[in-house]
């Protein structure tokens, strides 16, 4: 009776492990830069519901860190470039970072913090050596932080690179090697990474393949395509990952380290803002990179595949846009947490959408039919909505690409509008809007209600110092308002 009731036990926790497990070796990347973010309890939830085991967080957000609590999920935790000269500058510095935003998380609220990432993408060729002084520093006062805090056998610091860090001078992977200008500095950051049991973790972007050069071939920036393979020696390679990881594989064995660990810290594809990112490529992608997780694939230099984080979890609307308007469209999920596209997670799961968001009113703020598209006033009223709202799915190729003019001008009215949580003087466009309860959408485009953020429990507050992390979208937000009253009322 007892080995009865011991194998139906057994069997219970099997099948409830394989309800709420995760694919193996994914994580996902949880960007906070959102006028109207989903509370972090609900984006726990909706992590452990799609079965994400790891996160990795661009700063130390309070609410985040605090939600990610005692939930299991293990966390990579970033710390901005902009932190990088006064980390590096004193060992002091680390310490109080480590102790407000590592140790007291981990003791308080039980974060299963496992990695710190100190910047990201440092050496980026666009910031001119910007980083290249602080960041080995600031990587080593920070471990040495984690161990003055008993925490070094636990967390390991990393530094999340862009596959800018090496490069090929054959054009084939087995060529693969440093860049040139930081050899060096690379070879030390390895090594101590290597000697202090990290790992290397590197960003990989097919679609920045794709993006930079119109002449790139399209089918081999994805994992079932049909171009013609690069042949290196024995090996075809036949998409742009693999080439590309493998590169950075000859590159760590040519210098030495053969074995090192690496990190995939961000891989995806965006699904607008571009002609290239759109929702039937990033399901194309993506899918792609969750089968080949799912069977257990690497790259014919190591078979194993690394762990991976997804890039991204949730769009985020107050992105920086510098290095295109795709940037703020990289999640799987909308900003609100509803899903964008299918994915097959493997024994037949796919998405859940993120539960308990509760939105604005149903209502738009769109160009008034009596309006005159020849009015002087049109097109600098839609320059000023863009300028402070988010009008990136607009244009070439994009989801709203195929709209009027009058239908770009009500998308532009309307983001502005949400955007300051439809406030009846938000829709003052002289005399050129007006307010409808009839939703404007239309095919791919999409006319957003933002998230009643008065509705939800409200995270804990930022501080712009060290200590926190920094986020000025409330201010962002106080400022759009009195500036609409100046201009508007």
């Amino acid at each position: 009776m007892g080995l009865r009731y011991f194998l139906w036990f057994l069997l219970f926790c099997m099948l409830l492990g394989g309800q709420v497990k995760g694919v193996l070796g994914l994580g996902v990347n949880w960007g906070t830069r959102l006028t109207h973010p989903v509370p972090p309890k609900i984006v726990v939830r909706l992590l452990k519901d799609n079965g994400f085991n790891k996160v990795k967080l661009f700063e130390a957000d309070p609410g985040a860190l605090q939600a990610l609590g005692r939930s299991g999920i293990e966390v990579m935790l970033g710390i901005p470039n902009e932190f990088l000269a006064p980390l590096a500058s004193s060992v002091r510095v680390a310490e109080d970072w480590v102790d407000k935003n590592v140790s007291n998380y981990i003791s308080k609220y039980g974060t299963n913090i496992s990695y710190v990432a100190v910047g990201n993408e440092p050496f980026l060729k666009t910031y001119k050596d910007k980083f290249l002084q602080t960041t080995f520093p600031a990587l080593k006062n920070v471990q040495a932080a984690l161990i003055k805090a008993g925490l070094g056998r636990q967390v390991k610091v990393t530094v999340p690179l862009n596959a800018d860090v090496y490069q090929t001078d054959t054009d084939l992977p087995s060529g693969g090697d440093f860049r040139s200008d930081i050899h060096s500095l690379m070879i030390s950051i390895v090594k101590f990474l290597s000697d202090s049991g990290s790992a290397l973790a590197i960003n990989i972007y097919p679609f920045l393949s794709l993006y930079a050069d119109p002449h790139f071939p399209k089918d081999y920036a994805f994992f079932n395509g049909n171009s013609t393979p690069i042949v290196d020696g024995s090996i075809s390679y036949t998409n742009v990952f693999d080439a590309n990881y493998d590169t950075l594989i000859a590159a760590l064995e040519k210098n030495g380290f053969p074995s090192m660990p690496v990190i995939i810290g961000e891989v995806g594809w965006p699904t607008d803002g571009d002609i290239n990112a759109n929702i039937e490529y990033a399901k194309r992608f993506n899918q792609g990179l969750f089968d080949r997780i799912i069977r257990g694939q690497g790259t014919p230099k190591r078979r194993t595949p690394p762990d991976i984080y997804l890039f991204g979890l949730i769009d985020e609307d107050a992105k920086s846009i510098d290095p295109g308007n795709f940037e703020r469209h990289w999640g799987i999920f909308y900003y609100d947490g509803t899903i964008k596209y299918a994915l097959n997670l493997g024994n037949g799961r796919g998405l859940v959408a993120a539960k308990g968001v509760k939105y604005l009113a149903r209502e738009w703020c769109v160009m008034s039919p009596e309006a005159n598209l020849l009015d002087p006033n049109l097109t600098n009223s839609v320059n000023y909505a863009c300028t402070y709202a988010d009008c990136t799915s607009l244009g070439y190729g994009t989801s709203c690409g195929t709209l009027d003019a009058r239908g770009n001008a009500s998308y532009a009215f309307n983001m502005y509008y949400q955007t300051l949580d439809q406030r009846k003087d938000a829709c003052k466009f002289n005399n050129l809007s007006t307010i409808t309860k009839l939703d404007p959408s239309q095919g791919t485009c999409r006319f957003e209600i933002m998230i009643d953020l008065g509705k939800h429990e409200l995270p804990p507050s930022r501080s712009s110092s060290l200590a926190v992390g920094s986020n000025q979208n409330s201010l962002f937000l106080a400022l759009l308002g009195l500036i609409t009253l100046v201009i508007y009322v």
